[in-house]
């Protein structure tokens, strides 16, 4: 494939370019795209949560289709909004920050975007197919077997493929960082951001087969009669628990540590400040993941593991707290004596720190056990988790929206649009998510239908509910920004005078990405240079052709085998003849694995002519 091939125009064209990359930037783009849709789709599932709660005995919608609401708003936006929206900022932004052309495994990269597509696709079937999911994003057994229908099939089968392909694109990542920095970049020389990919595709690795092991054996119980969690025939319920937090606290990481990472790019950014404690930071972000690790029973204090166990649980939990403060303080010292920016991706980071301390210090009073006894499936529970996850990793989104809009698009997003968006959803989210905590204290369960009135809960939950709206509004905002910015002059290469690798490109970047690999000479290698009078990065190598990967439909099919095979798990239970349908989606899958195992591929060169050609 030649540089001009890459320029065609036409709809079909692009839509097969698409569906058949191996480009990391391109995969980027669908992993935003994909998870921004998802992401749509649970913030109307939150609102139909919230409109019931509006006033007291509300029967806006029934209590079954109450729970399958809150149910696929959790699970999609943990597994299916979040995190690809990050992976999808990781699989763009990383490779140029470390200097690569593309990320280690092209192909295995693109299986891993298909694979969380069908199986995001595959979940959202169940609304159509005669009910979605209703036991909790959690899927806690013994209510997981027992729930009637094929919710929960649905939510076994889909997450098992979406979670393949983040297992999938973790490794990946793990294998680029370690494998393909650029000559200079060593691991003290690599951005935040790249340090959070990096732990966050280690905690992946460790964390997302537990997970795995958790949905077979619940697909097992459902579909095959095994007993694993049944009670009744010697199974073990908490066995569900151990395995789901096992991978349920470390996935709070996996989404939080990838917002501390591009904060600490924003801040060092936007303030014109070379981070303060860089080596710090590195650390603390490995011990964060580590502990993240070691603390999944603290939300089992309530199971009965006993007092020996809540306290090492609770002491560690708490202990999370220092790395966590070392950063915090580390932001703030790289703001103080800056030159600081204030735009709507700084707007984003500088909302981030107090919201994400408030969760910070109510994540430690759930970390007492003897107070998670009171605290355990209130609303303060929903009130904390929300602050970390919308306060955390959703600002930290929406700030790398704004930062890295220019250089993926090659336009600036509207300032003052962008801003109006800040406030809308940041008032919002305060108003909807603070008074929560208090509805907790009061008593008010998490999941229930309905409450009643003369209960005291009436205003909270009316305030909650108009915040939410106000979230909305914030959202709708941000997408009329972008189609506004898609007619907007075209961005420069390097519009906030940064300091990383990624800017020293043209926006947005050239699918070789380098015409040559830059030299490293230090931490913010492009602001080195800039000081030195330079403006660019001094070449590593000479100019000479790029070998890159060809463009390659074979993971799109796979993906459909497996998408096809699942429907067939599914519904074998109902009639053997649905087994056809396992046979025909595995034979799919397998024979696509066949096809690209035995196939030579050797991919493509970029001639150093047509790199001469090219303006820089």
């Amino acid at each position: 494939m030649s540089i001009a091939a890459t320029q065609k125009r036409g709809f079909g064209a692009v839509l097969w370019d698409y569906l058949t990359t191996v480009d990391h930037k391109k995969i980027g783009i669908l992993y935003l795209i994909g998870g921004g849709f998802f992401f749509l789709i649970g913030g109307l599932e939150a609102l139909f949560v919230r409109i019931q709660l509006l006033v007291p005995e509300n029967d806006f919608i029934s209590a079954g289709f109450y729970n399958e609401m809150f149910t696929m708003h959790g699970t999609t936006m943990i597994f299916l909004a979040v995190m690809p929206l990050l992976i999808g900022l990781m699989n763009y932004i990383m490779p140029l920050q470390i200097g690569a052309r593309d990320v280690a495994f092209p192909f295995l990269n693109s299986l891993g975007l298909w694979l969380f597509i069908f199986g995001g696709v595959l979940l959202n079937c169940s609304w159509f197919l005669g009910g979605a999911p209703d036991s909790g994003w959690t899927a806690y057994a013994p209510l997981s077997l027992q729930s009637p229908g094929h919710g929960i099939d649905f939510y076994v089968m889909g997450l098992q493929l979406s979670g393949a392909g983040t297992l999938i694109g973790g490794i990946n990542f793990l294998v680029t960082v370690v494998t393909m920095r650029a000559p200079g970049m060593t691991y003290m020389r690599m951005p935040l951001f790249t340090w959070a990919t990096f732990i966050t595709s280690v905690l992946i690795l460790f964390a997302f087969p537990a997970l795995t092991v958790n949905l077979f054996l619940l697909m097992f119980d459902r579909m095959f009669g095994s007993a694993f969690f049944d009670v009744a025939l010697g199974g073990n319920t908490v066995i569900w628990q151990h395995l789901f937090w096992l991978f349920g606290h470390p996935e709070v990481y996996i989404l939080i540590l990838p917002a501390f990472g591009l904060f600490s790019d924003v801040f060092s950014t936007f303030s014109k400040k070379r981070l303060f404690g860089y080596t710090a930071m590195v650390f603390a972000t490995v011990l964060i993941a580590f502990l993240g690790f070691m603390v999944w029973a603290h939300h089992m204090f309530t199971v009965g593991l006993g007092p020996v166990a809540n306290s090492i649980f609770a002491i560690a939990t708490m202990a999370i707290a220092v790395p966590t403060g070392i950063k915090i303080f580390n932001w703030l010292a790289t703001m103080w004596g800056g030159s600081i920016t204030i735009n709507s991706s700084m707007l984003w980071a500088l909302g981030f720190i107090p919201t994400f301390t408030i969760g910070g210090m109510t994540g430690v009073m759930l970390a007492s056990a003897v107070a998670d006894y009171q605290y355990h499936d209130t609303y303060f529970v929903v009130a904390h988790f929300h602050y970390v996850m919308v306060g955390g990793t959703v600002f930290g989104i929406m700030s790398a929206l704004h930062y890295w809009w220019p250089k993926m698009f090659g336009r600036i997003l509207h300032e003052g649009m962008g801003k109006i968006t800040f406030w809308t959803f940041f008032i919002g989210f305060h108003l909807t998510f603070f008074v929560q905590h208090f509805l907790g204290l009061m008593g008010m369960p998490r999941r229930y239908w309905v409450f009643l009135e003369e209960q005291g809960l009436d205003t909270g939950n009316l305030v909650s509910s108009i915040g939410a709206f106000l979230m909305s509004i914030g959202v709708i905002v941000f997408l009329i920004n972008i189609f506004y910015t898609i007619k907007s002059k075209k961005a420069p290469a390097d519009p906030w005078d940064g300091r990383s690798l990624e800017w020293s490109i043209p926006s947005p970047p050239p699918h070789y990405n380098f015409k040559q690999e830059p030299l490293v000479r230090g931490l913010d290698p492009l602001w080195i240079e800039k000081m030195e009078g330079k403006g660019k990065m001094t070449a590593a190598e000479p100019l000479d052709d790029i070998h890159m990967p060809n463009s390659t439909i074979v993971p799109f099919i796979m993906s459909v085998g497996f998408f096809i095979a699942g429907f067939g798990f599914i519904y074998q239970v109902d009639h053997s003849a649905w087994l056809s349908a396992v046979y025909v989606g595995m034979a799919i899958a397998l024979g696509a694995m066949a096809f690209r195992s035995l196939k030579d591929d050797h991919g493509h060169h970029i001639t150093k002519e047509e790199l001469e050609r090219e303006a820089d």
